[in-house]
């Protein structure tokens, strides 16, 4: 049932479905005519994250699309979808003989899954994106399980956190002072105080969205080599993804703080940090979100704008200077992005078709900016 296009089936949904049983695509841009102007970049990145076969109810990667419409693969919305949304869009302009000032390019590029520091991160620094002269970026976004279309503007940025604690060994059978999971347990104890005073002030407030605080997970705890030695070394690694608004440098001295006041012993270091956030634009004399929001006001749809609560290719664009927003256009889906049964309704698909073939040439003919004058 998933081998070739199903009779009856739209080609769009037959090409998406048998990109979701291969790897990587080699696009061709559409030049724009006007090479002074800035482009347009669609970006999307063709890795995956793993599976679990057992708990899938299809093949994640048969791309098997069932009778009520619903096509399950892993990557059927992280986000192999809006890669062929992309190129069906592109194709049905240029099949219609469309021509804009400012070019199209897409890029399809590998390692997001995994931070992206052997493809986005690496490729903006490379002459090869500079030759794209990018004016503005589209990027990968989330499902809305409402009738609303979410568009991300910002991203936490993340801070992976390994904190150690140094502390006095011995047997278990004795009541140690100054060991190292007490003094672990200190700053464990503030970091998940942290993390419930934030989760309060997410709920106490309606108007805000999870992307607009700063989280925090506790991932892995680790010491110890055997039930009964105290061990002399322990620790804990954090996951923070910090919201936009914050001062890093007072939030990183925040860690430095509970970790002093746990007692001598305790350091801290990063996995990964990132300090280069950026805000896109939302307000109406953007040009480029003029030209965006008004899509969707003249087709009578609604949009949210939100920080996005997670990490994505656009931290790199914005970080380049290139204004990127984040958006894929699945409303009425639950968001299951990462999880078992990942899957799309081929008519949410078909629809996401229909506003990038509106999205494109109103974000392809936005005015000179002052800067290219």
């Amino acid at each position: 049932m998933a081998s070739e296009g199903l009779e009856g089936e739209h080609p769009s949904v037959t090409l998406f479905r048998q990109y979701l049983r291969i790897r990587t695509v080699q696009p061709e841009p559409d030049y724009g005519t006007n090479p002074r102007l800035s482009s347009l970049l669609l970006n999307s990145h063709t890795d995956v994250v793993p599976v679990f076969k057992e708990h899938w109810s299809h093949d994640p990667f048969e791309a098997f699309k069932d009778a009520e419409g619903y096509i399950y693969a892993r990557g059927t919305q992280d986000m192999k979808c809006v890669s062929i949304q992309y190129l069906e869009a592109v194709r049905r302009l240029k099949a219609e003989g469309h021509h804009f000032p400012r070019t199209i390019h897409m890029t399809f590029v590998p390692d997001e899954e995994v931070g992206g520091h052997q493809g986005m991160e690496l490729f903006v620094q490379r002459p090869e994106f500079q030759a794209l002269r990018a004016g503005f970026a589209l990027d990968e976004g989330l499902a809305n399980p409402a009738d609303a279309f979410t568009v991300f503007y910002s991203e936490r940025s993340p801070w992976w956190v390994r904190v150690t604690s140094i502390g006095k060994p011995g047997h278990s059978s004795r009541f140690i002072e100054d060991t190292a999971a007490e003094k672990l347990h200190k700053v464990v104890s503030s970091i998940l105080a942290f993390r419930e005073k934030e989760r309060q002030r997410l709920q106490s407030n309606p108007h805000l969205k999870e992307g607009a605080v700063t989280s925090v997970n506790l991932t892995k705890l680790e010491g110890g080599v055997a039930c009964n030695v105290v061990p002399a070394t322990m620790s804990a690694s954090f996951d923070f993804r910090v919201a936009p608004d914050v001062d890093l440098k007072a939030f990183e001295e925040q860690l430095q703080g509970w970790c002093q006041a746990a007692g001598e012993g305790v350091t801290f270091e990063f996995i990964q940090k990132w300090t280069e956030s950026r805000v896109t634009s939302t307000n109406d004399s953007d040009p480029w979100w003029a030209a965006f929001s008004g899509v969707f006001k003249d087709m009578n749809l609604t949009l949210e704008p939100e920080i996005f609560p997670a990490a994505t290719d656009s931290r790199y664009l914005r970080a380049v200077g290139v204004p990127a927003l984040g958006f894929s256009p699945m409303n009425c889906t639950p968001v299951l992005l990462h999880d078992h049964d990942e899957r799309l309704h081929e008519a949410v698909f078909l629809r996401g078709v229909d506003i990038y073939t509106r999205l494109l040439p109103a974000l392809a003919s936005v005015p000179a900016l002052p800067s290219e004058s």
